[in-house]
């Protein structure tokens, strides 16, 4: 399967790419603004191990407690040469109070217009409290120095999520080392 850039109305139509079908392919390039104060592209980390998370919105419980469960693993990931990057639909300024009042020391990336989100299959339909909206499904990827996805954990509930993603790391490092 050759991975493609997805161009879909993200108002009326969700993603049609199955986020496990990435897995063993190339990731999908983009270009976001981030709160380091410059646009980031995902093949300027090529090299590096990179967890690329996808979250709904800021501020808000789970999206909260999955945000400072990275950020209190990041020292330990860093070592392992793993990055760290945040994609929500928010703007710069819902992401840097966010960074701000969690003390986050990783870089989040807006996605206004949920086209990283299409790229990687977790602009979805939603049900919450039976209203049927589109946003994001809450996924995490992690791509190798590569930048081929190696593992993908898609409708991820947050509670035991960070060891479950650093348990893959350890077990992926150890086993690219023989």
């Amino acid at each position: 399967m050759k991975t493609s850039v997805e161009v879909i109305d993200v108002s009326t139509e969700e993603s049609s790419v199955n986020p496990k079908d990435l897995e063993g392919e190339k990731a999908p390039d983009f270009e976001l603004p981030a709160t380091t104060g410059e646009n980031i592209r995902l093949s300027d980390y090529q090299g590096q191990n990179v967890i690329l998370y996808f979250y709904p919105k800021d501020n808000t419980p789970g999206c909260t407690t999955e945000a400072c469960d990275f950020r209190d693993a990041l020292p330990e990931l860093n070592d392992k040469n793993v990055k760290v990057l945040g994609v929500s639909p928010d703007s710069m300024k819902k992401h840097e109070n966010f960074t701000a009042k969690h003390d986050l020391s990783f870089p989040l990336l807006s996605d206004e217009e949920q086209e990283a989100a299409a790229a990687y299959g977790v602009w979805k339909w939603k049900k919450n409290f039976g209203k049927e909206y589109l946003g994001i499904v809450r996924s995490t990827f992690f791509i190798d120095t590569e930048g081929t996805v190696q593992k993908v954990w898609d409708e991820v509930k947050v509670k035991n999520h960070i060891g479950e993603v650093s348990g893959y790391v350890d077990e992926f490092l150890s086993s690219s080392k023989k």
